[in-house]
């Protein structure tokens, strides 16, 4: 080990480094866009508010005005440049820490280095591309929170009003050929101090009065999403999560409809509504789902488990989709009463001509299990996490299709 590498370790580990309670904040410097914007997601996901710097001039103010705890500096940032950029940001009070990546080990990046331990700043070990999400994670360990955020973290009212919520994609493939076939949006809170938060820390009860306005937003964003899609990678098929309570409002039905593109690429929006909610209203949801096919929108049943057998035996059965829970997909290629759940709901779905998804499928031995057991279609890690729009529709276009992550 030399010198160097020494010296970074232990400037890397000071008690400035303790416990936070908040997400800490990141700048990435790089003068191309796509760099950025990788690095950008990749922080994002180990919970980091990020902000972007296209070079040296914008870096003061930012650090002025954003405080970050931790500045990048991209790939394509050349020694000299890199240099200015630690002088700026010593120069700016800036006391969080350094990481540089870089495309090799270098002189020039033991001399940025050195020059940052001269300025002494808290210069974190370097990382060379190609990286893993796990190098990345162990680089910053020091920087991530350490307490749990409280619950709950912020009011969806404040949400809304702010436009912290956004919409994340997950896809959805075919079970036999893995071609893409469309994608599930799921809803998100990217807060100014926690970062990118779970529906579970916001998402209010079925009684809030805010819980009308949140799905109104669910509606109208994926429809803008789509048409962002639609420029930028071509048209996707896409699900969206509403409550049953939002279906029985008369009102709320002919505002989704109204909503609905008339674009002719819009293959129609899919609907997933809970499986429990749906069976305590199934007269009612029947009769939902006949006018809204009628306006290219379909209801899927979704988290479909142990009461299956609530939906048989229905002389009208217009869904599209039974969607089984995930808690008896996942681990289904060593349980055999789980397997026996998922080969009646597949059976169920096919009665009634609707397709059946598997969601929650995290190994390759649950994949086969799912083909073998004759699922449709097929969702979950293995296949890809839900990610924002922009790096979804990027995604969407890079992987070839019927490949596994």
């Amino acid at each position: 080990m030399n010198t160097a590498t020494i010296e970074i370790q232990e400037r890397a580990t000071p008690a400035a480094f303790g416990r936070r309670k908040v997400s800490p904040r990141a700048c990435i410097i790089d003068g191309k866009p796509h760099l950025r914007a990788f690095l950008a997601d990749t922080l994002e996901e180990l919970r980091f508010v990020t902000s972007e710097c296209g070079g040296v001039e914008e870096l003061s103010p930012r650090i002025l005005a954003q405080q970050p705890d931790m500045l990048v500096i991209g790939s394509s940032v050349g020694g000299v440049e890199a240099a200015r950029i630690l002088d700026v940001a010593d120069n700016a009070g800036f006391s969080g820490s350094v990481m540089l990546i870089s495309a090799r080990e270098s002189i020039a990046l033991r001399g940025i280095l050195h020059h940052g331990l001269e300025r002494g700043l808290t210069m974190l070990p370097p990382l060379t591309t190609p990286f893993s999400a796990q190098m990345l994670r162990e680089s910053v360990a020091p920087l991530l929170p350490q307490e749990p955020a409280p619950q709950p973290e912020v009011d969806v009212a404040e949400a809304l009003k702010t436009g912290w919520l956004e919409l994340w994609y997950q896809r959805k493939l075919d079970a036999r050929s893995l071609m893409p076939c469309g994608a599930e949006a799921l809803v998100r809170m990217r807060h100014p101090s926690w970062g990118v938060v779970v529906p579970s820390a916001f998402l209010p009860d079925r009684n809030d009065p805010h819980f009308r306005a949140l799905s109104e937003f669910v509606v109208a964003r994926a429809v803008a999403d789509w048409r962002y899609l639609l420029d930028h990678h071509g048209p996707v098929d896409l699900s969206i999560n509403l409550p049953v309570d939002f279906l029985l409002d008369a009102q709320a039905v002919e505002d989704l409809c109204a909503w609905i593109p008339t674009h002719p690429a819009f293959g129609g929006l899919i609907v997933e509504v809970n499986a429990g909610e749906a069976a305590s209203h199934i007269d009612t949801m029947v009769d939902v789902a006949r006018r809204l096919r009628l306006h290219n929108v379909a209801i899927s049943i979704d988290k479909v488990g142990a009461d299956w057998p609530e939906l048989m035996h229905r002389t009208a059965f217009p869904f599209v989709e039974l969607k089984v829970d995930r808690a008896y997909v996942t681990g289904c290629a060593d349980d055999r009463l789980k397997r026996t759940v998922c080969r009646r709901i597949v059976d169920l779905a096919g009665e009634y001509g609707a397709r059946c998804t598997a969601t929650g499928i995290e190994s390759r031995s649950d994949y086969v299990a799912a083909h073998e057991i004759g699922f449709d279609l097929v969702q979950g890690y293995l296949f890809g996490k839900p990610m924002g729009l922009k790096k979804f529709a990027r995604a969407a276009a890079a992987r070839p299709p019927g490949t596994l992550e």
